[in-house]
């Protein structure tokens, strides 16, 4: 059966010294120490591990062969955003970063997707950006953060990018990044077992409370870790708002459980009981499977949890495939052999 994994993420094997083409640090950049590997280094602090399979294609397919999976849909590593660097360095990075990913996908068409990064801090040059990657690079969206440098999603000044990825069709991605209250909790991994599935929540509920799905109701967004802690909590959520629609409902009366098809989810929720919740939530046509592939906090073997559950096979294709078609834009024959 297609599957397609709509939560990956690549980076080039190499890029240029960032701290002297911009004149001030605090970018990324890749040590590579040893032969397959590298040390992804934030100045001289030590940030994350990884292997050829983040830069290499043909390692990527041949590992998405070994796990049953036919398409990847690609986009950055989040801390790449670099939405607090200055606009145009961020543009410029994010130009790089674009242009990689779409140079794979135009040398593998149906085993790769594209999506890009934007300088949301700049919402001019993000707009620009975004039509780029969508009209001359042919992506099918763009992965952005949870938030914007002290932004929420809703944020009025957000309004272009979401306008235009509504004009666009393009495909929204949102992943967590710069958890909130990180500084709080710095032991025992916290910021990315806590913190994330709330910044994700934090991303939903601004942009469900914030009305952007009334005022672009074309949107096609997407959230990773399967909502994060939203679907868990949504019962809490609908009950704040129906008992205080005075701090809730200031700026969209429309009630928040509303959404529930209005937006999709990644199946990255790494639970048997947690997949049939959400699944009887949200139903298949709202999740598409994804892996968070290659980091290990993802689905190591992806698919295989959806193939666990015994879900009938029209259930199946959707996770599987069908979903990921609809959010996408894109027809099966896009991926088939001629």
């Amino acid at each position: 059966m297609l599957t397609i994994d709509i939560h990956t993420h690549i980076l080039p094997k190499n890029w240029p010294n960032l701290k002297e083409r911009y004149g001030y640090g605090g970018f990324i950049h890749l040590d590579h120490h040893k032969c397959g590997c590298a040390r992804m280094m934030k100045e001289d602090t030590f940030f994350r591990e990884v292997e050829s399979n983040c830069w290499d294609p043909g390692v990527r397919m041949q590992e998405c062969d070994n796990h049953g999976v036919h398409v990847q849909v690609l986009s950055t590593v989040p801390v790449m955003f670099s939405y607090w660097a200055k606009p145009e360095d961020t543009l410029d990075l994010s130009r790089m970063l674009n242009d990689h990913i779409a140079g794979i996908v135009a040398e593998h068409p149906r085993r790769f997707v594209g999506l890009g990064t934007v300088p949301l801090q700049a919402p001019d040059l993000a707009v620009r950006e975004l039509e780029r990657c969508v009209r001359e690079l042919g992506m099918a969206g763009i992965q952005i953060g949870s938030n914007v440098n002290g932004w929420n999603l809703d944020a009025p000044e957000l309004y272009p990018v979401w306008e235009a990825a509504q004009e666009l069709g393009a495909s929204v991605f949102v992943h967590p990044w710069e958890m909130m209250g990180r500084e709080k909790m710095p032991r025992y991994w916290l910021p990315w077992l806590v913190g994330m599935p709330a910044e994700t929540s934090r991303a939903i509920c601004s942009m469900i409370f914030g009305g952007i799905f009334e005022k672009y109701p074309r949107l096609k967004v997407a959230f990773a870790h399967g909502g994060g802690s939203f679907p868990s909590t949504i019962g809490r959520i609908e009950h704040g708002f129906n008992v205080r629609p005075d701090l809730c409902a200031v700026d969209n009366p429309v009630n928040p459980r509303n959404y529930l098809d209005r937006i999709y989810f990644d199946s990255l929720v790494h639970d048997p009981s947690m997949m049939n919740y959400l699944l009887e939530l949200v139903g298949p046509g709202r999740i598409a499977m994804g892996s968070d592939y290659p980091f290990p906090l993802g689905e190591l073997e992806p698919g295989s949890l959806i193939r666990s559950m015994g879900y009938s096979e029209d259930v199946q294709a959707k996770l599987l495939h069908g979903t990921a078609l609809e959010w996408l834009g894109l027809e099966k024959s896009h991926f088939m052999e001629e």
